[in-house]
């Protein structure tokens, strides 16, 4: 008995077999789509999430190196003063000649830190999920608090033992300022602020240069607009005039 065997129609002339190809090459096609398509979203996520990492640390050591400069600047001042103090204890004829010079260390009570970076650090949990480092994190925190003892024990002590005093009208009261210990502690903890902020760079891969350009662009950034400031003049102008006026009116009244 002959048996035939009937080849479907679909699979006549090898179409079963482009039917196989064209299915695995739609398969292949989709699947490399859906590759490339999450891969980039998944670079570009990447390096969103790198630059708003390296933006956010250096928004934090550039708030170090301000922090930093005003040190440098009490430390100039209150080492001049220290200097001045034994000038003048060995030679008191000289007082006269020799308190204008005190002037610039008593500036240094007017010293603050701004804490807007500080908050921001500190607060935000998105912040240590963008940073990614706890041992960044923790010398970050170690500074802050550093700052924040140098703010008690040299600048509060020093407006606290001054305040008080007139110190440009004797030499008994601008001997009495301890300006040697002064100038001794902002120089020892601007050190050890120094070495954190260096610690901080080198862990994070920033350079100078990184700081360079990030400080230009906020300086940049910081500029004030010329219309705004002639604006800002227009309306000065008119308040002195406006006061003069009416003092005027005020002189009139009285006689």
């Amino acid at each position: 008995m002959n048996v035939k065997i009937h080849t479907p129609k679909t699979l006549k002339a090898g179409s079963g077999i482009r039917t196989v190809k064209q299915f695995l090459l739609s398969l292949i096609a989709t699947t490399v789509s859906i590759v490339l398509t999450f891969g980039t979203a998944a670079v570009i996520d990447h390096h969103k999430k790198q630059a708003a990492k390296k933006e956010m640390v250096m928004m934090v050591i550039n708030d170090f190196d301000k922090t930093i400069e005003q040190m440098m600047a009490a430390d100039t001042a209150l080492y001049e003063a220290s200097r001045l103090q034994l000038e003048l204890a060995a030679h008191p004829q000289l007082f006269d000649s020799l308190r204008i010079k005190f002037m610039p260390a008593f500036g240094v009570m007017g010293m603050n830190f701004s804490e807007t970076t500080e908050m921001i650090f500190s607060t935000s949990i998105e912040t240590f999920n963008t940073i990614g480092n706890a041992d960044f994190v923790n010398e970050v925190s170690t500074f802050y608090i550093n700052r924040s003892e140098y703010q008690e024990t040299v600048l509060d002590q020093f407006r606290e033992e001054t305040m008080g005093k007139q110190s440009f009208m004797s030499i008994e009261s601008m001997l009495s300022i301890s300006f040697p210990q002064y100038a001794y502690l902002n120089w020892s903890m601007m050190q050890r602020l120094k070495k954190l902020r260096d610690r901080c760079m080198l862990m994070m891969h920033v350079t100078n240069e990184d700081m360079r350009s990030f400080s230009k662009q906020r300086i940049i950034s910081d500029q004030t607009d010329p219309v705004a400031d002639a604006e800002n003049q227009k309306r000065i102008d008119e308040w002195r005039e406006s006061t003069e006026k009416i003092q005027q009116a005020i002189e009139k009244l009285k006689k």
